[in-house]
Order: C-alpha cells, then sequence, then structure tokens
C-alpha cells in the first residue's frame, strides 16, 4: 500500500489489469449481489432530483421497486446504496435486446436529460473507496464475473488505474491522478529490479 494525499491505495490498483468486457460479461456487476451500488450523502439529493427525469427510460419493476423503497435504501450498517428489485439488479439497470445491461440515469445523461452520469461507485469500479476518519481506502475488488474484464486487461495491458482515469480524477482531482502516476511508475521499476 502507499499515501497519496489523504488516501492509502492498495497495489493492486497498480498490479491488476483491467477493462470491462460487456460483450462478455453483459454488465453483470449491476445484475448480481447482495447489496446496490454505494451511494455517498451528498448523491442522495442527485438521486432524487435525476430520477423523475429519467423515469421514462427505466424498466416498470425498476420504476415499481424506487416508488416502494425510494431512490435508494440504508443498511443496517448505515452505509447507503441503490435500491434493488427483489433483492437482485439495480433498479435503475436496464437491459438490451441481447440482456446486456445499462444505467438508466446514464442514458437520460447521455441524451441530455440530466447533467449527473451516474454514483461514483459505478464510475470507479472495480475499484472500492472507503472513508475513514483521517484518509479514505483505495481499494481494488476482486470478482469472478469480472473475469474477463481481468483477461482483456492482460492482453491490452491496461492496469486497473489507467482504465479508471477519469473516474480516478473526477474523484480525487487531476493532481491526485498525476501523482498516481509517479508512483506507478516509480512501482513498476522496482518490480523489474
Amino acid at each position: 500500500m502507499f499515501q497519496i494525499g489523504k488516501t492509502i491505495v492498495s497495489e493492486e490498483v497498480l498490479e491488476k489489469d483491467f477493462v470491462c468486457n460487456i460483450s462478455a460479461c453483459k454488465g453483470e456487476c449491476c445484475v448480481a449481489g447482495d447489496a446496490g451500488a454505494p451511494v455517498l450523502d451528498e448523491e442522495i439529493k442527485k438521486l432524487n432530483e435525476v430520477y423523475p427525469k429519467i423515469k421514462h427510460l427505466l424498466r416498470p419493476e425498476g420504476i415499481a421497486a424506487i416508488e416502494e423503497q425510494g431512490t435508494y435504501t440504508t443498511s443496517k450498517f448505515g452505509e447507503h446504496e441503490t435500491t434493488l428489485v427483489n433483492n437482485k439488479e439495480c433498479a435503475f439497470v436496464t437491459f438490451d435486446e441481447k440482456g446486456i445491461t445499462s444505467c438508466g440515469i446514464e442514458q437520460g445523461y447521455n441524451k441530455g436529460l440530466v447533467d449527473w452520469k451516474k454514483p461514483i461507485s459505478c464510475h470507479l469500479y472495480p475499484i472500492r473507496v472507503q472513508d475513514y476518519s483521517e484518509f479514505s481506502a483505495v481499494n481494488y475488488n476482486t470478482w469472478d464475473i469480472c473475469d474477463d474484464a481481468c483477461t482483456l486487461g492482460k492482453e491490452l495491458q491496461v492496469p486497473v488505474y489507467k482504465f479508471l482515469k477519469n473516474a480516478l480524477i473526477l474523484k480525487f482531482g487531476e493532481n491526485w491522478y498525476m501523482e498516481l502516476e509517479k508512483v506507478a511508475e516509480e512501482w513498476k521499476k522496482q518490480k523489474t529490479k
């Protein structure tokens, strides 16, 4: 692990390769699991603002879940998450004719209906950020549904941090990312010695 500002970053962010392979996994990360996507406190307002504007893009099951539970739920640990449909897929997810997922919020953004793309946790996946009082932990999350993404990343030789450059800049800023690149170069030199 290494420190950049007030973040502690796992070396896996540098050493693991990753490029989403949506045609292989069909966006399973939006469907599988036992919780919705993490939602920050400051994102709750955005979820509530965008929902009426993108509601028509969502599936009836997603709309029903949101109307019943709200745009987000809170876990027993006090963490906010996107609402799920029948404890399975995210209520904001849509499926195309091939069964590939898409984010209804992002569709609305791409159509110019809203000015927010989706929760930062969705942008950052497979990186997960855990905030603590003194620092934020930046970790790579291993999940077998992403095996195809790891294989493609390895073929293309794209480390996680490069694949998620824009998301990391969105979360931590340009200067933080430039520092991460410096650390990555130094780390790579050390590994080859």
